[in-house]
């Protein structure tokens, strides 16, 4: 078996004296697509924040291929892992193609001029989330979803064997998160290997489409982690988001498909619906 990509041990997160994320043990294997599931304050961001180095350890460790993550360089670790935030800003005024370059930096020498593997990476990144017509169009002109699909170039441009993204769909329509997921859980570097990938994301039929991991946080713990036949039970989405709902499997792709039924539990105070 490989050696994991990340592992943590007894890892709690927080923010100032409180702690979101509590004793958290977890080891992701490598070439493996990881979904973080959690309803909302579960944690599951907090996570992300401390895998990507947001957010730095209140107790216990983090480990990156063996290391200590708060002792990594940033350079030599943005070769390794790119990183897609929540909602990040564009700055003012780039065309597509100056932001996605960005995603090359960390393979450059501080006074390095772009070489042409560079502008290869580029135009393979922006064909391959299909915005090769809007090379030079400013960033800021585009839509919500196009903005989002750049920064997704941005991340394959870099060219890691790990990608972290936070909310990676936000501001796609249906055509292209499917897309898009389907495109990560694709990736392989040059050896043929699979690019190893974490991700945060709320649509749960979608994760059971993309994962070979799902990992449910709930108060703050890993409630349940497995493939998601195992993590997508009724018994578990009771636990996790107080849902109820029917688990059935998908008659072309095999995977899980949650079909919501209601709340778990009725508020006392709700007022009452007359039919």
């Amino acid at each position: 078996m490989s050696d994991p990509v990340f592992e943590t041990r007894g890892l709690s997160l927080g923010y100032g004296p409180r702690i979101a994320v509590s004793e958290v043990d977890l080891a992701i294997s490598p070439g493996e697509t990881t979904v973080l599931i959690g309803a909302n304050g579960s944690g599951k961001s907090t996570l992300f924040k401390g895998l990507s180095r947001q957010l730095a350890p209140s107790t216990g460790t983090i480990r990156f291929n063996g290391h200590d993550l708060e002792e990594l360089r940033p350079k030599p670790y943005a070769r390794q892992v790119a990183l897609l935030p929540q909602a990040p800003l564009v700055p003012e005024g780039l065309t597509v193609t100056e932001l996605v370059s960005r995603g090359r930096h960390p393979h450059r020498r501080w006074w390095g001029a772009p070489s042409p593997g560079d502008d290869e990476a580029i135009a393979r990144a922006l064909s391959m989330v299909s915005l090769e017509e809007f090379a030079e169009r400013p960033v800021d002109e585009l839509s919500g979803g196009q903005r989002q699909r750049v920064w997704i170039a941005l991340v394959l441009a870099q060219d890691t064997p790990t990608v972290l993204l936070d909310e990676p769909t936000a501001a796609l329509d249906l055509a292209h998160q499917v897309e898009l997921l389907d495109l990560l859980r694709g990736l392989r570097r040059p050896d043929g290997s699979r690019t190893t990938v974490i991700t945060v994301l709320h649509e749960l039929n979608l994760a059971a489409r993309v994962a070979d991991r799902v990992i449910a946080l709930n108060a703050g713990r890993i409630s349940a982690a497995g493939t998601p036949e195992e993590v997508f039970t009724p018994e578990i989405l009771a636990e996790v988001f107080d849902l109820e709902a029917q688990v059935v499997r998908d008659p072309v792709e095999g995977h899980p498909v949650i079909l919501p039924r209601g709340r778990r539990r009725i508020c006392p105070t709700a007022p009452s619906r007359v039919m």
